[in-house]
């Protein structure tokens, strides 16, 4: 059957079984875009595997219907199945299983699957504790698999172009869990009574993007988009050329680029070896081109990157300022911005939401147009100023989702017609 993919982080999903996989943002999008989102996705399938994010509860802030898997859930009228660790514990674990059941009583929790068990009669110890105190279907096991461990780095994201995993062992983990999980039970469990009401996000129909071209950075270095945001930039009618800031030496013809995020310091040598490609990005940029840069792409388009080894590399010197590579979070989670002056996505005043995670930090030589903070419980926890703009190039360390704000993607597409 057809399945859509639905996560945080695009590449693990993607590369598990073989399906494009989106994002449900519920910070970001109003739940009639989320929930039209969702039902596109599931024009095309039959079944949706939707990942949560930490624990089943847990949201912006300590509200459980705000932001976590749980609202999630219940906003779309999806059935949870709770995956709990089984590792050195026994009826302890049905304890564990009625506090997540009557945390919420209004969530459809419809079964439970166990994590890390090693053995059958470990399993069935298990099984019978959590379906006889619960009253839950215990639906199998996930056994221990090296083959589809991922090592952690310092994002903690995994990339679907790297392989870290084998296609080979997804294929054996896949038959392993055939033989321990009840698949028929789980698809059965799965079934949608009806798709949630939504409104697809308003954005400029498909003449604003026509003549327009958008340079998509897209290799080993800059990588990490929303598809959803691709999907609406074709749907206005822009033609995406995807380039390698790494390995071509010249830009596709454009009036538009696109630098997303990714792992540049890791090759940041490569990068500024690339000086071919750097002066283009500069000629680009005193054309007017709309360059827009996300996080990875923000470093690169600033003057010099100073990696984990304090080694300095040059780079496009568009954006004045210096990125250095920290070891802890420089900075991690939601906030919001607020434009103090144009820019190349909001108006003043205006205010964009996204999600911010890097282990970098940028030292600007430029003011920034951008106010931000952080807001929690109804507390303002962090405020600090960020996103530069030069010319018609914008570039932060923010990942947003444009079909919050319909102006997001007007502003963009007008700036680059000012260059046809």
């Amino acid at each position: 059957s057809n399945a859509a993919r639905l996560s945080l982080d695009p590449g693990g999903p993607t590369a598990s079984c073989g399906v494009a996989s989106r994002t449900l943002d519920s910070f970001m999008l109003p739940p009639p875009v989320l929930n039209a989102l969702f039902c596109e996705q599931m024009r095309q399938a039959n079944i949706a595997v939707i990942e949560g994010v930490m624990g089943l509860y847990d949201g912006y802030g300590v509200d459980p219907n705000y932001c976590s898997t749980a609202a999630m859930a219940k906003q779309l009228g999806c059935p949870v199945i709770l995956l709990v660790d089984g590792k050195a514990v026994s009826t302890s674990l049905a304890a564990t299983v009625m506090g997540f059941q009557h945390f919420d009583p209004t969530l459809n929790l419809a079964g439970v699957i166990v994590n890390r068990v090693t053995s059958d009669a470990h399993y069935q110890l298990l099984k019978n504790a959590i379906e006889h105190y619960c009253s839950l279907p215990v639906l199998g096991y996930v056994p221990p698999c090296d083959g589809v461990a991922l090592p952690e780095r310092h994002l903690g994201l995994i990339t679907a172009r790297e392989s870290l995993v084998n296609q080979q062992s997804w294929h054996d983990f896949a038959a392993s869990l055939e033989q321990t999980v009840d698949v028929d039970a789980l698809l059965s469990l799965s079934v949608l009574s009806a798709l949630p009401a939504g409104m697809w996000p308003e954005r400029p129909d498909n003449t604003a993007g026509a003549g327009l071209t958008l340079a998509l950075a897209d290799d080993e270095a800059f990588n990490f988009y929303y598809p959803d945001n691709i999907d609406l930039l074709e749907r206005a009618g822009v033609n995406i050329v995807r380039f390698s800031p790494l390995h071509d030496r010249a830009l596709p013809d454009c009036q538009m680029i696109w630098l997303g995020g990714g792992y540049p310091e890791l090759y940041a040598a490569d990068l500024a070896a690339n000086t071919a490609m750097l002066k283009h990005l500069r000629a680009a940029h005193q054309r007017g081109v709309a360059i827009y840069a996300e996080c990875g792409g923000l470093m690169y388009l600033g003057s010099t990157l100073e990696d984990s080894g304090g080694e300095i590399h040059q780079m496009a010197n568009i954006i004045p300022g210096h990125s250095k590579m920290g070891k802890r979070l420089t900075r991690f989670g939601y906030c919001e911005a607020q434009a103090m002056q144009p820019t190349l996505l909001a108006a003043p005043g205006e205010i964009v939401r996204g999600h911010e995670f890097h282990y970098s930090d940028f030292i600007p030589e430029t003011p920034a147009v951008m106010a931000c903070r952080k807001v929690r419980d109804g507390r303002v926890l962090q405020e600090w100023t960020g996103g530069w703009q030069t010319g018609n190039t914008f570039a932060s360390y923010l990942h947003v989702h444009f079909a919050q704000r319909p102006e997001m993607l007007q502003h963009w597409l007008a700036a680059a017609r000012r260059v046809l």
